[in-house]
């Protein structure tokens, strides 16, 4: 096992994945996608 912990439930990340998948044509790269769609969601 880890000796860090991961600050997000895999429920919450997987969200935030789809989320970058399904809004990815709404910006120039995917970097910038997830970027703003962290910002977000508050990672």
């Amino acid at each position: 096992m880890s000796a860090t912990r991961n600050k997000f439930s895999h429920e919450f990340r997987d969200r935030a994945v789809r989320l970058v998948e399904e809004q990815r044509g709404d910006y120039p790269s995917q970097r910038t996608a997830m970027s703003s769609i962290a910002a977000k969601v508050g990672w």
